[in-house]
Formats: C-alpha cells, structure tokens, sequence
C-alpha cells in the first residue's frame, strides 16, 4: 500500500464483497473470526475464498461477514453459519479448502459437514 487513495480504494472493493450486517432476516449469514488469533491462523485465505465463491456462483442469500475474537483460539480459524430459525453452526480448523466444502455441502446443499464441527473432536 503506497497511499491513502489506495488504502481507501481497497476498502470501497472490498464494501462490496462484505457487509456489516444481514440484508434480509432470511439470508444465511456466514461469519469467518478474523481477529489475530485466526488471522495469524489463515482466516484470511478462508473468508476471501467464502466471499469470491458466494459472488461468483451468485448466492444472493448467504450474506459472508467478519468478526473479531470468538474466544476459541485453539480452534481457529472458525467460521460461523447462521441460518434463520436455526442453532448457530460452528466450524474449526478451517482452511481454503475446507471452506469451500462447507460452502458446498452445507450452504448450497443443507448437509452440515459433521467432520468440522467444534465438538467433533470431542467424539
């Protein structure tokens, strides 16, 4: 980044691709933690892949947003899908990859991908 028109050029791009909160109380909302813990972790390739697949395959009702602290730094990067009138889903350990099966499976096809929830390790 050489310059503030820079910095502000990026950041009208970048409003683009992601909101700061829902449009529609029925949109999917997908929520990637980028605070340092899961930004150091890899949540940036993860939520840039989340935003680039939602627009190019046009899914106007997964809305993908940021956050900062979860409180799970262990976890991380966690994404976070909310699906109105249902119970949070917490995904961990996340990577490109895994984002895009989850977007796959869960949020085009309704299968929670069970392999990355939080409490599967637990099992």
């Amino acid at each position: 980044m050489k310059s503030l028109e820079e910095l502000k050029a990026i950041r009208e791009k970048m409003q683009g691709q992601i909101g700061l909160r829902p449009r529609d109380a029925k949109d999917t909302r997908v929520v990637v933690g980028m605070a340092t813990c899961g930004i150091a972790s890899g949540a940036r390739p993860v939520l840039d892949r989340l935003v680039s697949e939602v627009q190019k395959r046009r899914l106007d009702n997964i809305y993908v947003t940021q956050t900062g602290c979860i409180g799970l730094c262990q976890y991380e990067p966690i994404v976070e899908v909310f699906e109105p009138g249902k119970e949070k889903i917490t995904y961990v350990k996340m990577n490109e990859e895994k984002a895009a099966e989850i977007l796959e499976e869960h949020l085009i096809g309704g299968r929670i991908v069970e392999k990355y929830l939080l409490y599967a390790d637990k099992k």
